[in-house]
């Protein structure tokens, strides 16, 4: 199922795609909320990010391909860093480039939505934890990532993850591929089998270091080719079995 938070005449609703529609729940799946009877056709409706995380996690030099065009070392357990809630914008939304940096990149990542609380999971009951899946993109400022010795500011600024378009809740992550393009072109093409650290891997150490909510988001990590956007590039992330996140950049 795709699952989306829209905007429509002024409300904000939850629901699911059906055949051109959007059928509306009376509350939020993700907290257990059942479908409300009501919908509208989903081109009357504003696609929002599809999750309001409590947290936004992320796995940083999950390809080895993307640690080595960076010149990291590809780390000995997964690299967790945070990214603020207020850095969340949606489809369609536009990526603002602050004047504090002058290298700003893109970063196409899968992203988990976590669907019950999680604590101290084994591998084996990860996936038990997953509401479903969306795209991010973690946008960066890679002067500042480096100048500042850290990388909070860097990935931090307002707009700097766009998440969507929709939730899909069933979702073979082995094998899915991964593409940004900006103009058209492609700048970013692999393959999640090419993670070092795996879905279920990622939840069950996340979970063992504090506790995932539902509606939590995770990141999983980029793959190489990350590249310069400037004011006026138009970003697409493309994940197969999700589909299309679009941003223009200002």
């Amino acid at each position: 199922m795709q699952i989306v938070k829209v905007a429509l005449d002024g409300q904000i609703h939850h629901g699911v795609i059906s055949e051109g529609k959007v059928d509306f729940y009376d509350g939020d799946p993700i907290a257990g909320a059942q479908l409300s009877g009501q919908s509208a056709p989903l081109s009357s409706v504003k696609l929002m990010a599809p999750v309001s995380p409590g947290k936004l996690i992320c796995i940083g030099m999950n390809y080895a391909a993307h640690a080595a065009e960076i010149a990291q070392d590809v780390p000995d357990e997964p690299l967790v860093f945070f990214k603020p809630i207020s850095s969340i914008i949606g489809p369609e939304d536009a990526i603002q480039l602050p004047h504090q940096s002058d290298q700003v990149e893109l970063e196409i990542e899968l992203a988990i939505v976590i669907g019950k609380q999680a604590k101290n999971v084994t591998v084996d009951q990860a996936l038990d934890h997953v509401f479903g899946y969306t795209i991010g993109n973690d946008i960066t400022a890679r002067d500042l990532q480096f100048s500042d010795l850290q990388w909070a500011r860097s990935k931090a600024f307002d707009t700097f993850c766009p998440l969507g378009p929709w939730i899909e809740t069933e979702l073979d992550t082995s094998a899915i591929t991964l593409e940004s393009r900006v103009n058209g072109h492609t700048r970013q093409r692999s393959n999640s089998s090419d993670m070092i650290s795996d879905i279920p891997g990622i939840i069950a150490y996340v979970s063992q270091n504090f506790t995932l909510e539902p509606g939590d988001v995770i990141l999983t990590g980029s793959p190489a080719g990350i590249s310069k956007i400037e004011a006026g590039d138009q970003i697409e992330c493309e994940i197969s079995g999700i589909g299309i996140l679009h941003n223009p950049v200002v």
